[in-house]
């Protein structure tokens, strides 16, 4: 992990105890709550970096246990990778965010265990909604594999606590026999 003799609270103090959080690979990758304990992501981002002309490129390659046909990527892990890489566009800019919403566009069967590239970037911002687009490329080619495009709301350090309130309400309703709503 990076971040030298940085105490890890230290780290997670401007963003709370929840899941997107700074702590970073040495490739300085930002590492979700599942990926925090490993120190590495689990989808295959191996580098990333924010480029002078604003744009998150991450250097990834897909394990091969997110394979779905005969060397191909699983659509879901295509997906997931776009999300997660789009999603650290606002995160390089220190502000916090949840998907609203996401489109993938799958252009080309995505190879596993080969170098890929994702590409991010900022179409525009109105008020709390971040709008990005990215591209999947293979490396050795250049070809474009899949595009996507999502809005991201920005949120605040309580976002998630807000939410483990709201699923407890449910659990609750549920265990009574009542209605929580869907609030």
């Amino acid at each position: 992990m990076s971040g030298g003799d940085t105490d890890k609270s230290d780290l997670l103090a401007w963003v709370g105890s929840d899941f997107q959080s700074m702590p970073k690979t040495d490739g300085d990758v930002p590492l979700c709550g599942a990926c925090r304990p490993v120190e590495r992501c689990r989808l295959g981002v191996k580098q990333e970096q924010l480029t002078d002309d604003d744009v998150v490129t991450s250097n990834i390659v897909c394990p091969p246990d997110h394979e779905g046909g005969p060397q191909v990527a699983h659509g879901g892990w295509t997906a997931s990778v776009l999300d997660e890489v789009l999603g650290h566009v606002p995160l390089w800019h220190n502000q916090l965010s949840v998907t609203a919403t996401l489109t993938v566009n799958f252009r080309k069967p995505v190879p596993i265990e080969r170098p890929l590239q994702v590409r991010a970037w900022i179409d525009k911002i109105d008020g709390q909604k971040w709008y990005i687009s990215g591209e999947l490329v293979l490396v050795s080619s250049k070809s474009v594999l899949a595009t996507a495009t999502g809005i991201w709301v920005a949120r605040d350090v309580a976002h998630f606590a807000r939410h483990q309130q709201w699923l407890a309400e449910q659990d609750a309703a549920a265990s009574h026999g009542g209605d929580a709503g869907t609030g």
